[in-house]
C-alpha cells in the first residue's frame, strides 16, 4: 500500500508541475496560444475500476478556470477521448455533440489521452482556449 501512495504522490506532484509548465509556456507564446484558459489533467477514477462500474475521469492538477470534477467515459470531449483512446482536436466546442460546458469561456479544446497497450492509462492531458 505504501508503494501505491508514493506513486500517487509522485504522479500528483509531477502532473502539477507539468500543468504549470504548460500554462506558462503557452502564455509566453504569441496569439492564439497565449489565450489558453485551462491546462491540466484528468485521471481515471480508481474506485470505479475496483468496483466494476463504468469508468469515469476525476479532476487532476490544472492551471486555469474552475473545471468539472467528474466526467463519465463517452461524455463531452474528455469522456470521448477516454472512451476511444484517441486524441480529440475540437476547434469549436459548441459544435461538438454532448460538449460539457464546465467553463463558458472555453471555445476550443485539445484532449490527449495517455495510451499504453491500446488502453487509456491513468491520465488525460487537456488544453482549452
Amino acid at each position: 500500500m505504501r508503494r501505491n501512495n508514493t506513486l500517487t504522490t509522485f504522479l500528483n506532484s509531477n502532473t502539477s508541475n507539468a500543468a504549470s509548465l504548460l500554462w506558462h509556456a503557452l502564455h509566453a507564446l504569441p496569439s492564439p496560444s497565449n489565450h489558453t484558459n485551462w491546462a491540466g489533467f484528468y485521471v481515471l477514477d480508481p474506485s470505479r475500476a475496483a468496483s466494476g462500474k463504468k469508468p469515469q475521469l476525476i479532476l487532476g492538477p490544472f492551471q486555469g478556470k474552475v473545471a468539472c470534477q467528474i466526467i463519465a467515459f463517452g461524455r463531452g470531449v474528455c469522456g470521448v477521448a477516454a472512451e476511444t483512446a484517441q486524441t480529440q482536436l475540437v476547434p469549436d466546442v459548441d459544435l461538438f455533440p454532448g460538449h460539457i460546458a464546465c467553463d463558458g469561456d472555453s471555445k476550443s479544446e485539445i484532449v490527449v489521452p495517455i495510451v499504453v497497450d491500446g488502453k487509456v492509462c491513468d491520465l488525460e492531458l487537456v488544453l482549452d482556449k
